[in-house]
């Protein structure tokens, strides 16, 4: 796996890339998370396709700019960063946040995106659940009890969490301007205009996947996009709650997979 650096829109964005795939795959995070978020999927991934993974702007080792992080900002970031590593055409799968940014950009920019894969997206609630306020006061007050604690929330059956997610979310969120981006983002999504809109002039083949446990965004929300977008399909993966890709990546390339070929 090749770890790189390219310069956005004057901010240094770093990226993950692996595989040698005709075609490409980019994976997007979600809030406070970065591109290690996927590590456990990349490698099945890149055996066919290219896999390119930022660490998206404001997050990760990526440059934190004073900026409105708006999911309008974050979309118009994917299409710089594309455009930069010369990537014209891919599939995209988004988790969580990184699911309504690939919806915002997929419906700017339909014929560069070939399929759509959304996992446990944002967009449609609009209140919190208690997975996602132990989560914001995790980021605002960094430290490793209250991460754990977190981290195995959104699991949504208290599942251990692996020590090194739990030291890289603590170190991410006490990076200068790390904790800004976070709230920038947490009040641009509040902010966001209703995504109905979005979804229903996308015309991309898409799939969402939500885990039956997902204490952060509850599978409930899963309706929203089933019913608004044209060509969809759905998935539920048992016993799996916020990051399915890190709770089950098996199962979850297999579905990726059958979906996309």
């Amino acid at each position: 796996m090749l770890e790189a650096f390219v310069n956005v829109d004057g901010s240094k964005i770093r990226y993950l890339k692996s595989g040698a795939g005709k075609k490409n795959l980019l994976l997007i995070h979600g809030l406070g998370a970065s591109a290690e978020r996927w590590e456990s999927v990349i490698p099945s991934f890149s055996t066919d396709y290219t896999v390119y993974v930022p660490d998206l702007i404001g997050f990760g080792l990526s440059d934190k700019p004073s900026a409105d992080y708006s999911t309008e900002f974050f979309a118009n970031f994917l299409a710089s960063f594309l455009r930069e590593i010369n990537v014209t055409n891919s599939i995209v799968i988004g988790s969580s946040l990184g699911g309504q940014i690939a919806v915002e950009y997929a419906s700017l920019n339909q014929k560069s995106v070939e399929k759509l894969i959304l996992v446990s997206p944002a967009g449609a609630m609009k209140q919190s659940t208690p997975a996602l306020d132990a989560y914001i006061m995790a980021a605002l007050y960094p430290d490793p009890e209250s991460a754990k604690n977190a981290f195995s929330m959104m699991s949504g059956l208290n599942k251990d969490v692996n020590q090194t997610t739990i030291d890289g979310f603590v170190q991410r969120m006490r990076m200068p301007n790390a904790k800004y981006a976070f709230m920038s983002t947490i009040l641009g999504l509040k902010n966001s205009p209703e995504i109905s809109t979005k979804l229903e002039i996308l015309e991309i083949p898409t799939l969402v996947i939500w885990g039956e446990l997902d204490p952060v965004i509850p599978i409930r929300y899963a309706q929203h996009f089933v019913k608004n977008i044209r060509d969809c399909r759905f998935y539920q993966m048992e016993g799996c709650g916020h990051t399915p890709y890190v709770e089950s990546p098996k199962e979850f390339v297999k579905i990726a997979l059958d979906f996309i070929r």
